[in-house]
């Protein structure tokens, strides 16, 4: 049977934990900043964790990791 192919989108957006769970960073900090609060801006720089419910379908798109 051949390999299966990582997405590499996927590849690039997320990453492993220590407990096998997944790390992905936040929306909304790409453009149009002027009208977010300091604050709101600061805690989207954190990574954030993948819900429970869409882990299986972004393990599929990740056979590797």
């Amino acid at each position: 049977m051949p390999k299966m192919k990582t997405n590499s989108g996927a590849s690039k957006r997320f990453r492993r934990t220590g407990n096998g769970g997944l790390k992905r960073g936040s929306a909304f900090r790409r453009h149009i900043l002027t009208k977010k609060s300091t604050k709101r801006k600061r805690h989207l720089r954190e990574a954030a964790h993948v819900a429970a419910v869409d882990l299986p379908m972004i393990n599929r798109l990740l056979p590797y990791n």
